[in-house]
């Protein structure tokens, strides 16, 4: 049933919900609900009777108010059309698809790494309101291979105490951890008290590479279509404040960045047979990824989409996003006072004999700016000067 608070709480979203057991259904794929971003329409989504005319701006979780759960989220994968008004989902977009967007312009260098270091002031002194408060901070990165989630995570975290955050990129499960609970070996990497934990992928591997790559029988993904919800919901109302970000990119720019791996010796470990196998599946994806948006886009969880055609705008643009979520105000570090140096000094203090230290090779010497502008002028100078 929908909650109490539909028409007041600002983070429910307003619906009109039919009588019959079957409905119309618009679920939203990409961007905010009630955009012209796209408009999945799915239908038998019930359990038998005449089909209802109802529209519901609601996440699809709210639908099952006289449906069975399971046929509901059993039938996700029924998507029957869609309508495209404005910019196409890249993530729906193939090679032959005529509407492929252009790549945009590039950021000015000196711009984008001024703004960068703006935002990245900024996450420091979230984090110190997080240390301060005792919050409990929670982000997901999804998205496909080479999207762009490592870089964008590598920019988040630059400059945090690396003691209060954290980034979790589990393997694949152990033979023993395939017979837990799914969600059991998640549960111990959720942040404690004053910690930020960011996810570079999550439990959602179950409805996307685990489900299109066969790694988990139909029944175990229709499970985690209806479970993730509730234990999302169950995270936030102990109070962890969960963000889920969807990196979306087109197949062609896909294509583009794995082949600059392939040729990049200080990359080439990103690349994976699997991550080739992806481009073969690219629709498999796409409809895994839709029919995961429906299930678990909801008003206490929902997905933001991270446009991320170009790197360097996703990460400016999901760190803002990151900053305007979490209400956090500006707490001044206590000042600490630094003393005059003489009255640090202990003069009964004598070094031992420094030559019976070993070092290690000083390979840095040569590249002294003296050194090496002498190098230049010398290899520029005439043969028998």
């Amino acid at each position: 049933e929908p909650p109490d608070d539909i028409g007041t709480n600002p983070h429910h979203h307003p619906a009109t919900f039919a009588t019959t057991n079957t409905w119309n259904l618009a679920v939203r794929c990409g961007g905010r609900l009630g955009t012209t971003r796209g408009v999945w329409q799915v239908g038998n989504a019930g359990c038998g009777g005449t089909t209802g005319a109802t529209h519901c701006d609601l996440p699809f979780r709210y639908i099952a108010a006289s449906v069975s759960r399971v046929s509901v989220i059993s039938n996700v994968t029924a998507i029957a059309t869609r309508s495209i008004e404005g910019m196409p989902d890249h993530d729906c977009v193939t090679h032959e698809h005529p509407d492929h967007p252009l790549r945009p312009p590039k950021l000015d260098k000196k711009a984008y790494e001024k703004k960068l270091r703006k935002l990245q002031a900024e996450l420091v002194e979230l984090q110190q309101w997080v240390i301060a408060t005792g919050e409990r901070i929670c982000i997901l990165f999804e998205g496909r291979d080479a999207a762009g989630k490592g870089s964008a995570i590598k920019r988040v975290t630059q400059y945090l105490n690396p003691r209060h955050a954290r980034v979790v990129a589990l393997p694949a499960p152990t033979e023993r951890e395939t017979t837990q609970w799914y969600f059991q070996r998640y549960i111990q990497h959720l942040p404690a008290a004053g910690e930020i934990v960011i996810f570079d992928r999550s439990w959602y591997n179950r409805a996307g590479v685990e489900h299109v790559m066969g790694f988990c029988t139909p029944k175990e993904y229709h499970r985690f279509l209806r479970q993730a919800p509730d234990f999302e919901r169950m995270l936030v109302d102990d109070g962890i404040r969960l963000l889920k970000y969807w990196f979306s990119v087109s197949a062609i720019e896909q294509e583009a960045r794995f082949r600059s791996r392939s040729q990049d010796p200080m990359r080439r470990w990103k690349l994976s047979k699997m991550d080739v196998e992806s481009m073969n599946r690219w629709d498999d994806y796409s409809r895994a990824k839709d029919a995961m948006f429906a299930a678990t886009d909801t008003p206490w969880a929902r997905w933001y989409t991270v446009e991320s055609e170009d790197k360097k705008r996703s990460r400016l643009n999901v760190i803002n996003d990151i900053l305007h979520r979490i209400p956090w105000e500006r707490i001044d570090p206590e000042p600490i006072e630094i003393p005059a140096r003489d009255q640090m000094v202990d003069s009964d203090y004598e070094r031992l004999d420094r030559s019976k230290y070993e070092y290690v090779q000083d390979i840095a010497g040569p590249l002294e700016k003296a050194k090496v502008k002498a190098e230049k002028k010398a290899n520029k100078a005439p043969a028998g000067e």
